[in-house]
């Protein structure tokens, strides 16, 4: 009786040995557990396994496990490698970000930097044109200034050269032309009376010099002046003498006055042109000639 107590603890002992390695083998990864039995055992009831149902299910429950244990693992694994993947793949794109904005940023400093160059080049040509165009206004400007002062210069000079002529007197009526005949002269008239009031000033047509200032029988009291061309003047039947030979005069300078001397029957002056000091001409003809008419 004994005995047979015995054998069946020294079973149950080995049966849950069995079971303990089976679990821890199913634990390992291991697929065949087998223990050495003693001949008297009773017979495995797993077949070749050596496992009876409950070890088949534990070990089974522990592939089970494992295999769960080993997914888990394995999609931890996923999960980080996914996260490390998604990690660089975002600071990659940060990356490219960055550098397209650096080639943005760089592409519009370089627009502004070309615009404002432009602008500069525009600007400094448009005062290089506004600095040429007012140079050459300039220039133009002094040019006609030169002109016209060269042309005023050579009228003036122009004028004074040309000899001024003004009339032998003012407040005038003629009584007599050049060429009329009549009772009062021997020949016909060589000039021109200039009736005024007596006293009226008698002028130099034109600047010379005075050659006589006398009384000359019917022409009376009579002033002669030879100007530049060597034309020569003559003032008759003046009241007095204003003027002795040798003086120099001008155009205007007073000769004499209106008088009566000579051969008169009123106050005029007789008004003679003689050109060479020669023989009288028509002074109408010459005083329009020389700009003014009588």
């Amino acid at each position: 009786m004994a005995k047979h107590r015995f054998s069946r603890r020294s079973a149950n002992r080995r049966t849950q040995l069995i079971g303990l390695t089976a679990a821890l083998a199913a634990a390992a990864g291991t697929t065949t557990v087998g223990l050495a039995s003693s001949s008297s055992g009773p017979a495995n009831a797993s077949g070749s396994t050596g496992l009876n149902p409950s070890q088949a299910e534990a070990l089974t429950a522990a592939r089970i496990d494992r295999r769960e244990l080993g997914s888990r693992d394995a999609s931890r694994i996923d999960l980080s490698l996914a996260s490390t993947r998604k990690a660089a793949a975002d600071a990659a794109a940060k990356q490219r970000a960055a550098k397209l904005a650096a080639n943005a940023s760089l592409a519009q400093r370089r627009a502004l930097a070309l615009a404002a160059a432009k602008a500069a080049a525009a600007r400094k040509a448009a005062a290089q044109a506004k600095a040429l165009a007012e140079a050459k206004a300039e220039a133009k400007a002094k040019a006609e200034a030169i002109r016209r002062a060269n042309a005023a210069k050579a009228a003036k000079e122009k004028a004074e050269a040309a000899p001024r002529v003004v009339l032998p007197t003012t407040g005038y009526h003629l009584t007599a032309r050049f060429g009329q005949g009549g009772s009062r002269w021997a020949r016909d008239h060589t000039g021109l009376d200039f009736a005024a009031p007596q006293g009226t000033p008698v002028r130099s047509v034109m600047a010379g010099k005075v050659i006589q200032a006398a009384f000359a029988g019917a022409y009376g009291r009579q002033v002669k002046v030879r100007h530049t061309d060597g034309t020569v003047t003559s003032y008759s039947h003046m009241s007095e003498f204003d003027v002795s030979v040798g003086d120099t005069v001008k155009a205007g300078t007073m000769v004499g006055r209106i008088g009566m001397t000579g051969n008169t029957t009123g106050p005029h002056v007789h008004f003679e042109v003689l050109p060479g000091g020669g023989s009288p001409i028509n002074p109408a003809p010459w005083l329009r000639e020389h700009g003014v008419t009588p």
